[in-house]
């Protein structure tokens, strides 16, 4: 018998391994105190057998709290834990439920009725808490994810801000020297602000005319080769150093570029667009200029996802120094036809943008 009365409480006093357990059942009925014995005995039974046993007080704060110090914490993390430590912080993790955070969906669309929530925003916050609560179950800390098969809202696709040339002129203009240098590559390379702002010269090879991106947010954009343009190459050429970072402002790497651009938007005077809408323009005006999208695909770092084939498609550099040329003569076309008097680029190619029509076949 290992159940002993002390007052009007049952006890529970067990062994096991030599070791001796104690512990309160917290219970006066005999029939509720040999249950929670039970359950004493099969948490004490999966340690001893290295089987998972949660925290059953631990809060979510607190499982975000580990989470941050570990140290894998990213930008994109600590932005939807502010949404979400303010729905789950004081709820334990154990009591995370499917409902729970379909209520969080609604509350988050509620906040503002005029302009509620898009179900693409609240799809993010519910995907960096199901990710830190699988973080959790990889740390042993729980058993498993609550969240497992939590199904996300279907996203509408909403139509992508597309920066003409005409409006890419004018912002060149009102741009100061750092950001306009950020825009050009954005425009002629299709690298995000992150690459952008960690490019060094180490990973520019003037000699082949290659820029390297090697600080990509995914592993397929990591060391991708892109060939530069004429106009990003004589930019680059007058500012080059033999290391560092390429991109900087006075002095130091680029932080923030959100101020800066705002106030060139409105210098310029055009329409709202997003830094990273230039990184739509250069994959729309590689499409219009004839481009596959495998070879789009490649120069900008895009996963190839469950396409069929897609592990054996491997883009050749040729097929790439195509493709940016094609881009330059496309840009130049539009150029000619708003009634701009640019010189044509100096790419070696003999026939107009506006008599290609031969597209690129991988491996040709």
């Amino acid at each position: 018998m290992s159940l002993f009365k002390r007052g009007n409480i049952w006890w529970s006093y067990f062994y096991v391994d030599g070791i001796r357990h104690q512990s309160s059942t917290g219970t006066s009925n005999r029939r509720q105190a040999e249950l929670i014995e039970a359950k004493f005995k099969e948490e004490v039974n999966g340690q001893r057998f290295q089987i998972i046993t949660a925290d059953h007080n631990m809060t979510f704060g607190e499982l975000a709290a580990r989470f941050v110090a570990s140290g894998i914490a990213r930008r994109h993390h600590h932005y939807h834990l502010k949404v979400l430590l303010g729905y789950f912080s004081d709820i334990p993790v154990l009591r995370l439920t499917k409902p729970m955070a379909e209520e969080f969906r609604r509350n988050r669309q509620a906040e503002n009725p005029q302009h509620p929530c898009k179900d693409a925003t609240v799809n993010r916050d519910l995907s960096v808490l199901r990710h830190i609560l699988y973080w959790a179950v990889d740390e042993r800390l729980l058993a498993a994810n609550p969240l497992a098969r939590l199904k996300m809202a279907r996203e509408r696709r909403t139509r992508r801000p597309i920066l003409s040339v005409a409006e890419e002129e004018l912002l060149l203009a009102a741009a100061p020297d750092h950001l306009r240098a950020m825009t050009i590559a954005a425009l002629d390379t299709g690298m995000r602000r992150g690459e952008i702002t960690s490019q060094r010269w180490e990973d520019i090879d003037f000699g082949h005319n290659l820029l390297f991106v090697t600080h990509s947010k995914t592993p397929e954009g990591e060391s991708r080769e892109i060939p530069l343009t004429d106009r990003l190459n004589s930019l680059l050429a007058t500012t080059r150093k033999p290391e560092g970072i390429v991109f900087g402002y006075q002095g130091g790497p680029v932080r923030i570029v959100k101020r800066s651009w705002k106030t060139a938007l409105k210098k310029a005077g055009i329409r709202h667009v997003r830094f990273h809408d230039l990184r739509h323009t250069f994959n729309t005006r590689l499409m219009e200029a004839g481009v596959l999208q495998e070879v789009r695909m490649t120069l900008m770092g895009h996963s190839p996802g469950n396409r069929v084939h897609s592990i054996y498609t491997h883009i050749e550099l040729p097929l790439k120094r195509n493709a940016i040329r094609k881009l330059e003569e496309w840009v130049w076309l539009q150029k000619t036809n708003n009634g701009g008097n640019d010189e044509k680029p100096n790419n070696e190619l003999q026939s107009s943008a506006a008599g290609r029509t031969d597209r690129l076949l991988p491996g040709s």
